[in-house]
C-alpha cells in the first residue's frame, strides 16, 4: 500500500511517500501562490522519484497552513499532531519536539506513541522563526545558508536586544554602520533566536528526549545556540530530514486511517483480515 503525507507551510511544501514502515521518497519545494498548487507539485515530484503517480496513492493526509485546500487528500490533521507523530517515529525516545517553522514556533510534548499531550505556540511575531533568520540574513547581505558558517568566525558575539523582528533589523543596521563585524552580529542573531525559543520551551516544560524539527533545524549554529542556552542535548532523528517530519507524520496518519477503514469494512467477523493489515 502507498501512503502519502503532504505538508504545506508558509515558506515550503513537503511530501513523504510511505509504504508499510518504509519511506520510499520525499520532496521539498518553496511554496507556490496557492496551497493546492504547492501540494500537487511537491507530491507529484516525490511520487515521480519512484515511478508513481497520484492515482497510485491508497490514502493521503494533508497538514500545514493549506491542509484543508488539498483536493487529493482524503483528510487533514494539524501540523502539531503530525510533527509529534513523525518525530517519535524517527526516534522512539522523543518526548519533546521544538518545531521551528517559517512563521511560527511550536513546542510539543508527546507520549511514547507519538500522540500529542500538550503544546505551546508562538504565532504572533516572526521572532524565533525562519522568517526572522531570513530577515536578518538579508540585512547582513548574506544568504540564509551562509548565516551559520559566518557566525563560526565570530570572536565577540554581540547582543541583539530588540524582541521585535523589525526593530531587530534596525538594530543590526546600526551595528553594521558602527563597523561591528558581521560574524559577531551573525552569532548574536543565533543566540537571540535561541533565547526566544527557550522561553517558549519553558512554558510547556521539557521532558527528556528533545528533538528539533522544521527547516531551521538544519541551521547548526541555531541548534547549538539553543542547546547552549537551555543546557540540553538534542536527540537525533537519524536519517530523517527534520524538514519533512510534518509530512512524515501525516503519511503515518494516512496509513493508520487506511488500516482503520479496512478494519471497519472487515466487520466483527473479519478479525484475521484486520490483523494482517496491521502487521
Amino acid at each position: 500500500m502507498i501512503f502519502a503525507g503532504c505538508d504545506v507551510g508558509s515558506l515550503t511544501g513537503e511530501a513523504v511517500i510511505l509504504e508499510d514502515d518504509l519511506i520510499l521518497s520525499s520532496e521539498i519545494i518553496r511554496v507556490r501562490p496557492r496551497p493546492e498548487q504547492t501540494a500537487r507539485e511537491v507530491t507529484e515530484k516525490a511520487l515521480g522519484k519512484i515511478g508513481k503517480t497520484l492515482a497510485d496513492i491508497d490514502y493521503c493526509v494533508s497538514t500545514g497552513y493549506g491542509r484543508e485546500k488539498i483536493p487529493f487528500a482524503r483528510s487533514s490533521i494539524s501540523e502539531i499532531s503530525c510533527h509529534g507523530r513523525g518525530a517519535q517515529w524517527a526516534c522512539p525516545e522523543v518526548r519533546t519536539i521544538i518545531d521551528i517553522g517559517g512563521q511560527d514556533c511550536k513546542v510539543i510534548r508527546v507520549d511514547k506513541y507519538g500522540y500529542m499531550m500538550d503544546f505551546v505556540m508562538n504565532d504572533k511575531c516572526a521572532a524565533g522563526t525562519g522568517r526572522f533568520l531570513e530577515s536578518m540574513a538579508k540585512v547582513l547581505g548574506v544568504g540564509l545558508e551562509d548565516l551559520a558558517p559566518l557566525s563560526l568566525c565570530s570572536k565577540g558575539r554581540v547582543a541583539i536586544t530588540k524582541t521585535c523582528t523589525v526593530l531587530s533589523q534596525i538594530e543590526v543596521m546600526y551595528m553594521i554602520s558602527d563597523g561591528i563585524e558581521r560574524s559577531d552580529i551573525a552569532a548574536g542573531i543565533n543566540y537571540a533566536m535561541a533565547e526566544r525559543i527557550s522561553k517558549l520551551v519553558r512554558r510547556v516544560g521539557v521532558k527528556e528526549g528533545v528533538a528539533i524539527t522544521g527547516g531551521v533545524a538544519k541551521n547548526f549554529a541555531v541548534v547549538n545556540a539553543i542547546s547552549d542556552v537551555m543546557g540540553i542535548k538534542f536527540v537525533s532523528l537519524g536519517e530523517v530530514d527534520p524538514q519533512i517530519v510534518g509530512a512524515l507524520g501525516s503519511a503515518l496518519f494516512a496509513r493508520e486511517r487506511w488500516q482503520k477503514a479496512q478494519q471497519r469494512e472487515a466487520g466483527p467477523t473479519g478479525g484475521k483480515a484486520a490483523k494482517s493489515v496491521r502487521t
